[in-house]
């Protein structure tokens, strides 16, 4: 089960995904509306490679450069896990060898 206190690691791994080069995996069981990690990384000046952006109502875009195992997630329509700001939330439980993926919302390029 993941939790606020868990080290990324020990719950996600990459490794190759049929989706799309490298995949983010989970290690554990985790359970839907858990916690699983942070997107974590230097402040992005413009967008790029493993730039996370979140946009707030009323707010400048702020983007992050990944530096941890989260850059490894793919896109997926219905993905399994969702943003909140940059931390990143199960939308349902994820088994072991499972892809973790989240919806692009529209910013995937075609």
């Amino acid at each position: 089960m993941a939790n606020s206190r868990t080290r990324l690691g020990n719950i996600v791994y990459k490794a190759p995904s049929r989706i799309h080069g490298n995949g983010l995996f989970a290690k554990v069981s985790i359970a839907k509306g858990d916690f699983i990690g942070t997107y974590e990384g230097p402040q992005a000046k413009r967008d790029g490679t493993y730039v996370l952006w979140v946009f707030e109502d009323d707010k400048q875009p702020v983007g992050r450069s990944g530096r941890n195992l989260l850059r490894y997630l793919n896109h997926h329509d219905q993905g399994n896990a969702e943003f909140d700001g940059f931390d990143l939330f199960a939308l349902k439980d994820i088994k072991p060898n499972e892809e973790i993926t989240f919806d692009y919302g529209g910013w995937e390029e075609e």
